[in-house]
């Protein structure tokens, strides 16, 4: 069917326009009946944060997302674009979308006042309604509002002239969502400028009394106040948001692990094929979850669940290069290829006492705790006394993260304490998955303090009793 061109084929059409508002009220509606996810890939957040947005949205609030970094709050702020309509009609040439049975700008209602009902018509999608703006203490009224054009007064235009103005951001999203990132870090008199548009729904610009009765649906990300001393919401604005929702980290070791299998990058290597270990999975996101229980990582400023995916994308990696390197088929991580780890780490977190403890040294205690723990979910130490017994009577065990994995095989093929722990790890018959199983066990036991262990170089070590 051929959408309407004109004005007038649009009234005949009996087309009618809602406000953004009751546009996404509507699909919400419709999604809540079909059961459609609203927020695609946002995990963690069904019984939390999800249904406080959707009644934020029933009731045609603006929205405040309140959280530390890395948990989500631009994506769900882009994501909320899925509950407009596909397109939407316009006015032609509106530098602002005008509603063609409502115009708001000078533009549209002359080019109306003239064409009537052949007025062109476009068809905005839904992507060009969404605009996004990260605050920065340079930003201006003149970006977020509009300024008058210097270009459009020199054509010949008078100062008092509505069309001599330019509009900024937010016009420019009229009918539609706009989103404001880190708005603490917003000046405080910049701040003020946006207080009529959330209540009012109006523009002021240089002191013009022009009204322009915006259609925007506002939303804004913050870190909590009391967590940084970057800058304040000033308390109006903040009284004007209808919503304040609080979101978080993933809870739990598996919706952590879920993020980050769906997050991370993936590359096809010919010839080499990746198999991650649960254990190893559960090793990675675990490191995430101590530090942020940790005393000696600051808090404040939180601890991203990007830590978890660029930490798990080294470790595959270390264990890609090992299998090219070494002519083998199947990359599967170890507790070796933790080291890789390391400068993604580093990078991702705050310390509470800066100069007084090694960076290094509490990532690598992050590390050997989230080892512990993992493996003690796994076994009990008293599942491997007879193992241990032969390491006291004098066998040892070397790893590397460059050892063939067959090395570990012939290793510890007679030996039926690390037979039983590769089939309980679902390790058994593959050489690879072998040799990370192998480490894991001598790891936890080292650090259950059964097993002694010597540094021989950079990666690799000895066990023994």
């Amino acid at each position: 069917m051929t959408k309407p061109r004109t004005l007038g084929e649009l009234r005949e059409s009996g087309y009618q326009v809602l406000s953004v508002r009751e546009e996404m009220r509507k699909n919400l509606i419709q999604k809540l009946r079909t059961g459609e996810p609203i927020f695609p890939g946002v995990i963690g957040y069904d019984h939390t944060v999800i249904p406080q947005v959707e009644n934020a949205i029933l009731s045609g609030q603006d929205i405040i997302f309140l959280g530390e970094r890395g948990q989500a709050k631009t994506r769900m702020a882009r994501s909320l674009v899925n509950l407009l309509d596909e397109e939407v009609p316009a006015v032609a040439g509106s530098e602002i979308h005008d509603n063609p049975f409502a115009p708001i700008s000078r533009y549209a209602r002359d080019l109306i006042a003239e064409k009537g009902d052949y007025t062109p018509i476009v068809w905005i999608r839904r992507e060009e309604r969404y605009a996004e703006k990260l605050a920065t203490p340079d930003t201006t009224i003149a970006d977020l509002i509009g300024e008058v054009d210097p270009i459009k007064v020199a054509e010949g235009r008078y100062l008092s002239d509505e069309l001599t103005i330019h509009y900024g951001l937010i016009p420019r999203t009229n009918r539609g969502i706009f989103a404001i990132n880190e708005l603490p870090d917003l000046a405080e008199r910049i701040q003020v400028g946006l207080l009529n548009i959330l209540e009012e729904r109006d523009v002021q610009i240089r002191g013009y009394r022009i009204r322009l009765p915006l259609d925007v649906y506002i939303v804004a990300s913050a870190n909590p106040e009391d967590y940084t001393n970057r800058g304040r919401i000033i308390t109006p604005l903040k009284d004007r948001y209808g919503s304040q929702i609080r979101t978080h980290y993933p809870e739990t070791i598996d919706l952590e692990i879920e993020i980050m299998e769906q997050e991370r990058r993936q590359f096809d290597t010919d010839g080499i094929e990746v198999m991650v270990p649960d254990f190893m999975r559960e090793v990675v996101a675990e490191i995430t979850h101590l530090a942020r229980r940790s005393h000696d990582v600051s808090q404040r400023s939180g601890v991203s669940v990007r830590m978890s995916i660029s930490n798990y994308e080294n470790v595959i990696s270390n264990a890609i290069k090992r299998a090219i390197r070494l002519g083998e088929k199947q990359a599967v991580p170890r507790i070796s290829d933790l080291h890789a780890a390391v400068a993604s780490t580093t990078g991702k977190i705050e310390l509470e006492a800066l100069g007084e403890v090694q960076e290094d040294r509490i990532v690598d205690k992050l590390m050997q705790g989230a080892v512990l723990t993992t493996f003690n979910r796994y076994f009990s130490v008293r599942d491997f006394d007879d193992l241990v017994l032969a390491f006291e009577n004098g066998l040892t065990v070397e790893t590397s993260d460059m050892m063939p994995a067959m090395n570990y095989v012939h290793q510890v093929s007679h030996i039926d304490g690390f037979r039983e722990a590769a089939g309980r790890l679902g390790a058994a018959g593959n050489p690879s998955a072998i040799a990370s199983a192998v480490e894991f066990v001598l790891e936890g036991l080292h650090l259950n303090r059964r097993l002694n262990k010597d540094t021989g170089g950079r990666t690799g070590v000895r066990y023994r009793g």
